[in-house]
């Protein structure tokens, strides 16, 4: 015992997490330049034996429970936790390598054993039952109410009011559950890191601008090869999909991608099964039909006919149009020497932006000049200072988990500190697809402390080359715009308790300030104030800005009939009201791919390929947050162009996009409010009203006739 002690008495004195209450950075920042991979694991330790102790605190406390002594000790606890998962969990998706994904592999059930200790307290939940019984007469204000609903609701959903061979089961099952979805995850980033294609002959490269084959050529020393190296990261596959002529590269990377994790060393069909009937037996286990039923209660869609509604709605006035698209597309292509009789997927985005091009006379490069990345953060910077009078200042003091990671000090329009902001734009091994936003610390008041939250945007866009600055697309540009609305959400909340601060909202809710944020980029007013041409300074032309918006509605009922049917596909996973069974004649890879394709066929607008379908790569939701919760995308897309119609009508007076009488109720009553009230009712504060889906369709040209 003597030798534990002492092994962690040297731990503590050496490991930065221990003494994460004096760290001597600017704002209490991580110290990253002090953590390592070692520390991980005994801080976690310790930080669930002081969780443990809170709680024990609470549960053996002789005062009667009241809402300060159960309810905010609650939501206080587990401070430790907070600061060493904060860390660990965003560099396992930005930064991380071997050791780490070691480490996260044996810390997943150990976090769902703490949490399952916690969630079924028996002690605990007595408490906070008492105090919810009684909450009629506690004079609590809205937010209080609600975080003792919220906290009352995770409890009793969580297995608090099971019998004890059911809180077994769910100790169980949710273990299982965290162990499958890791997997899925990891075997998705194996997937993607393993494949490459080396091209050694130019020729081959033929349609594809000069900043791509810069690009691919950098993928290639960095890996020590000479030529031209593809790999499965959206910067190589969205530029080589839209502009390599050779159909033979389309194809393979096509097949390659789409059909990653579909058998061989990172299969995850098998993981599939195993998840959404893992996760059918815990909705079972609360007497739920299916796992959406489970999963929806506290949305906004409330309920998995609510949230078909939608879908069905959006299909019947989108597919139309989508499948005329399509047709105008092969149609295109067999004008110009296509030889198939169908456009296949590897074929669509080709043929599309030539199409495009044709009758737009506008492409990504023509637009990429003016959106060099110090530019582009100089515009979404200078739009959040219009709209709200927020103030970026880069602080080098503020250490970073990685040397291309770029840290500000943020401060309000009265010149005072209102959160630490990171960004993180360009792919590297060891960082996940996509782009995304977190908070590394969450914003609370502590006494009369409002502790400001520190927040992260990660994204995998252009590098510079050696001849070229980051040149962003288009999309890029409204990606980071995206990303940078929930930036906006985490950095303006004010909440009393971290459990409702920033984007601690439900998932068909959180997407409103990112969707929102997309819209300025097609507003010149916007555009004027930072896309110049990165070598002569000129503005972007009016006759680009003319074409770039009459292409705004170039196949955007492709692209919804496109998200659709993974809303569609995630709804079908999550509302079987019974275990999945494979059908052993023709096995489990065939039995999931064929149970996708038919969940996706009623807004299937291009073939299905043999050997691929999307599901297995599905991070979303199977091991991300959207597990019956896909749909919220386009729930959220309704709210965003209602919520800036507002914007446009305020124009009309005002006379800029801009408005300062509508950025304010936008921030006050969304950005501010967190998850303090429900959603619906903040919603309708700012508009005045419920939100229809008449300002989507405007936005995205669908004509009245072909509503249903």
């Amino acid at each position: 015992m003597a030798l534990a002690g002492t092994v962690l008495a040297a731990s503590a004195a050496t490991n930065p997490f221990f003494d994460y209450k004096n760290w001597k950075t600017p704002h209490g920042t991580y110290p990253f330049n002090e953590i390592h991979a070692e520390h991980y694991m005994p801080a976690f330790e310790e930080a669930f034996k002081q969780g443990l102790k809170e709680i024990d605190d609470i549960v053996n406390n002789p005062a009667a429970p009241t809402f300060k002594n159960t309810i905010e000790a609650y939501e206080a606890s587990g401070e430790m936790l907070g600061i060493v998962a904060g860390c660990f969990y965003n560099l396992t998706s930005a930064e991380t390598n071997d050791s780490l994904q070691q480490i996260e592999m044996e810390l997943s059930p150990k976090m769902s054993e703490y949490a399952s200790t916690i969630r079924l307290n028996e002690g605990l939940f007595k408490r906070i039952k008492a105090v919810y019984d009684q909450r009629d007469k506690l004079k609590l204000n809205k937010a209080q109410m609600k975080l003792l609903e919220d906290i009352y609701e995770s409890f009793a959903n969580n297995g608090a009011n099971l019998s004890p061979e059911d809180k077994q089961v769910y100790r169980e099952l949710t273990a299982k559950l965290s162990q499958l979805t890791l997997q899925f995850g990891q075997n998705v980033l194996k997937a993607t890191n393993a494949w490459t294609m080396l091209l050694t002959d130019e020729s081959l490269l033929a349609g594809l601008n000069e900043d791509t084959k810069g690009m691919l050529r950098a993928n290639a020393e960095k890996k020590g090869l000479d030529g031209w190296l593809l790999n499965l990261k959206p910067t190589t596959t969205i530029p080589v999909m839209k502009d390599l002529d050779n159909r033979d590269i389309r194809r393979e990377l096509y097949m390659a991608n789409v059909g990653k994790c579909i058998g061989g060393e990172f299969d995850n069909t098998g993981i599939i099964v195993e998840i959404v009937n893992t996760r059918l037996a815990l909705a079972k286990l609360f007497d739920k039909k299916t796992y959406a039923d489970k999963s929806l209660y506290k949305t906004m869609a409330e309920t998995p006919e609510n949230v078909y509604k939608l879908l069905d709605e959006l299909r019947d006035a989108y597919m139309p149009t989508a499948l005329e698209e399509v047709k105008e597309v092969e149609d295109y292509a067999h004008a110009h020497g296509f030889y198939a009789a169908h456009l296949q997927p590897w074929d669509f985005s080709y043929y599309s932006k030539k199409l495009k091009q044709e009758k737009f006379s506008i492409s990504d490069d023509d637009l990429r000049p003016y959106f060099e990345l110090e530019s582009v953060k100089k515009g979404v910077f200078g739009l959040a200072e219009r709209l709200y009078g927020l103030k970026f200042k880069e602080n080098k003091n503020i250490q970073v988990y990685n040397p291309e990671v770029t840290a500000y000090e943020v401060f309000d329009e009265k010149g005072k500190f209102l959160a630490v902001y990171y960004a993180d734009f360009h792919p590297r091994d060891g960082k996940r697809g996509g782009a995304w936003m977190n908070d590394f610390q969450p914003q609370f008041i502590k006494g009369k402390k409002d502790h400001r939250p520190h927040i992260v945007n990660v994204m995998n866009f252009t590098r510079p080359t050696a001849e070229k600055p980051a040149l962003f697309t288009y999309d890029e540009v409204r990606t980071f715009l995206h990303e940078f609305g929930h930036a906006l959400h985490g950095m303006l909340t004010r909440c009393q308790y971290s459990a409702q601060s920033g984007t601690n909202v439900p998932r068909d809710f959180v997407e409103l300030p990112s969707q929102f944020n997309e819209n300025f980029i097609d507003e010149k007013e916007f555009l004027d104030t930072f896309a110049k041409h990165y070598k002569t300074g000129e503005a972007l032309p009016q006759e680009l800005l003319d074409k770039m918006h009459a292409s705004q509605t170039f196949h955007a009922a492709y692209a919804c009939a496109r998200q659709l049917s993974f809303g569609y596909l995630d709804m079908a996973w999550h509302s079987l009201e019974k275990p999945f069974e494979v059908n052993e004649s023709i096995g489990t890879i065939e039995s999931v791919v064929r149970f996708s394709d038919e969940a996706m066929e009623q807004v299937k607008v291009l073939p299905n390929v043999p050997g691929t379908q999307m599901a297995t790569a599905f991070t979303h939701i199977f091991s991300g947050g959207y597990a019956a919760g896909y749909y919220s995308y386009k729930w959220s897309e309704l709210l965003d162009a209602d919520a800036f119609s507002v914007f446009k009508e305020a124009k009309k007076t005002s006379g800029t996009i801009f408005d300062k009488k509508a950025a304010k109720r936008f921030r006050e009553n969304i950005l501010e409010k967190g998850g303090t009230e429900k959603p619906m009712d903040l919603y309708k504060r700012f508009r005045g009203g419920e939100p229809t889906i008449n300002a989507l369709l405007e936005r995205d040209g669908i004509k009245a006739q072909e509503i249903k």
